[in-house]
């Protein structure tokens, strides 16, 4: 066999000895830079929406720069609408593992270690270029001498010495967030920081990813279009493994499908259903499903890869199924969040006022149309007022589910935008009712539609409707009134801006000073940087001063 070299760019983290100390030292400057921007953004009054999207991008990159371990928390915290600003959410979702592949003879010296034989008795053939690389780890295609084609997932050296050393930096980070960051003491910062790596440390086990395909791949042993690569297991270990290759055609590659022929709708079903599938059926479902993990077979089967991140959830039994899908068409919310705290999808408190709000706001504005989590921007600051308010934890699994569904949505609309998420699930539904022909699932679907039918028949009209809201508001206390008065919002602005233009008349003036004080003692070379300072002050001092004098020409006019 022929290997041919390449040179990849070599990372500050892919060290072979990296210290204790200069590691730590790399993650608190990073952060300490990023807490400097947040004050500094508070202090001057400029966090609007454009600024936060222009920090969270700098921490994406920040996040690159700090390795593995950094790009999944950045990953993990993209699914957390309940712990960050929509702007962060959006931005970190755009993360991607763009860590370029390592040396093909390092991977070579992983495979040969683990598996205790040289690669030439181990693989006939062994493809030296990556088919895919992430920052945990790369795949390389080979074949058996037996003739069948496999893919070897082999991780990326040093790994496991990185994140135990970054285990230890962040919780020394933990601890002191708790102690010097009062507003964080209201989240559990120790549970999701040890849930964080106890995920982490299971999804570099590829025994662990293995014995998930299995299980995976039993769960769907009766369902002929869904695929699941076979695991060879005297060719893995914890570090290396070896699948089954099942070519197919990426499943937002809308075109190539087409091209080949292959229906659209039923793809969407298929994805649709298989997931809900696993959610409510098995409780055991891919909580990371993007494009990359998901192909389509020349026949149109639905082909699902990499099983490293699994999340489990307490299955709900057929006919809870039935009823809590018709809840969601009768947008009864209390059924539906009763049904959630079952799974453990949102953990039970002595007020659920908040979490009914936000169920309520879904089924409303996203029943009958796709998900889609950019749309929380039209109502942003409602949602993440009611965390504001009484904040609350949602458990990881709920977060899975969140971070699955909106991905699997994101790969529909690039099917159909027009898709339709309820007909997309009408062939699950429906599979409920007849499997094991049992007549009680036959019963609890005849009943939930009897229930529907004449829900629908006594829908109140429009002016009901609102009256109902109106009062369900009152009840618990979202009503909000507001009264404004013009005259005393200008006055309160005028003075506002009147005292940052203080503020920064002050500074100035105390830079200049001490800028002359040192011009003549023995420090006169740190004058200029005073100089500099007193310079970068007076300049917003004058931008202020003439926003000041605008919104008091702007004031008179108005009172004219």
């Amino acid at each position: 066999m022929l290997f041919r070299s390449r040179k990849s760019k070599f990372l500050r983290w892919q060290r072979p000895q990296y210290s204790p100390l200069v590691r730590q030292l790399e993650v608190f400057s990073v952060v300490t830079q990023f807490l400097f921007y947040l004050g500094w953004d508070k202090f001057a009054g400029n966090n609007d929406s454009r600024r936060r999207h222009r920090r969270a991008k700098w921490l994406v990159r920040q996040l690159l720069y700090l390795g593995p371990t950094f790009i999944k928390i950045g990953q993990s915290l993209s699914t957390r609408a309940d712990l960050l600003p929509i702007e962060y959410v959006q931005e970190l979702q755009q993360l991607q593992d763009r860590v370029p592949p390592f040396e093909i003879a390092e991977a070579i010296a992983v495979i040969e270690s683990e598996l205790g034989k040289p690669i030439d008795f181990l693989f006939q053939e062994f493809e030296s270029t990556p088919l895919a690389s992430a920052s945990l780890g790369q795949v390389h295609r080979a074949r058996l001498h037996t003739g069948e084609k496999v893919v070897v997932k082999v991780q990326r050296p040093g790994l496991e010495e990185l994140f135990n050393l970054d285990f230890e930096v962040l919780h020394q980070l933990v601890r002191a967030g708790k102690r010097y960051l009062p507003a964080l003491k209201k989240y559990d910062l120790e549970a999701i920081y040890e849930e964080f790596f106890e995920l982490l440390f299971l999804e570099i086990d590829y025994i662990h990813e293995g014995k998930n395909a299995d299980r995976f791949q039993e769960n769907f042993k009766n369902y002929a279009r869904i695929k699941v690569p076979k695991v060879y297991w005297q060719y893995t270990t914890k570090k290396v493994l070896t699948l089954e290759y099942l070519p197919g055609i990426k499943i937002d590659d809308r075109q190539s499908l087409e091209a080949k022929g292959i229906n659209l709708d039923e793809i969407i079903q298929l994805g649709i259903c298989s997931y809900l599938k696993q959610l409510l059926q098995d409780g055991f479902f891919q909580s990371d499903p993007h494009p990359g993990n998901m192909a389509v077979s020349s026949s149109g089967d639905l082909i699902f890869y990499d099983f490293g991140t699994m999340a489990e959830v307490k299955s709900v039994a057929k006919d809870q199924m039935i009823e809590t899908f018709f809840a969601v068409l009768r947008k009864d919310t209390d059924k539906v969040v009763e049904t959630m705290i079952y799974m453990g999808l949102i953990e039970p408190m002595r007020d659920l006022t908040p979490v009914k709000r936000i169920v309520a706001f879904l089924l409303e504005e996203f029943r009958n149309k796709p998900i889609d989590i950019k749309a929380f921007e039209q109502v942003g600051e409602e949602v993440y007022l009611m965390f504001k308010q009484q904040p609350f934890r949602l458990p990881a699994q709920m977060t899975f589910i969140i971070k699955s569904i909106t991905t699997l949505d994101g790969i529909a609309r690039a099917l159909d935008p027009q898709y339709n998420l309820l007909a997309a699930s009408q062939p699950f539904v429906r599979s409920l009712a007849v499997s094991n022909g049992k007549g009680t699932l036959v019963s609890a679907l005849a009943k939930q539609v009897r229930e529907f039918i004449k829900n629908k028949w006594q829908q109140p009209s429009a002016t009901e409707r609102y009256l109902r809201r109106l009062e369900e508001k009152i009840e618990r206390g979202d009503l909000q009134l507001r009264i404004r008065s013009l005259e005393n919002e200008r006055t309160l602005k005028r003075i506002y801006m009147a005292i940052k233009s203080l503020i920064y008349a002050c500074l100035t003036g105390l830079t200049l000073l001490s800028a002359t004080v040192l011009l003549s003692t023995a420090y006169s070379k740190f004058a200029i940087i005073a100089f500099g300072g007193a310079g970068l002050f007076s300049l917003f001092l004058l931008r202020s001063l003439i926003a000041l004098a605008l919104q008091e020409k702007l004031d008179k006019l108005a009172d004219k």
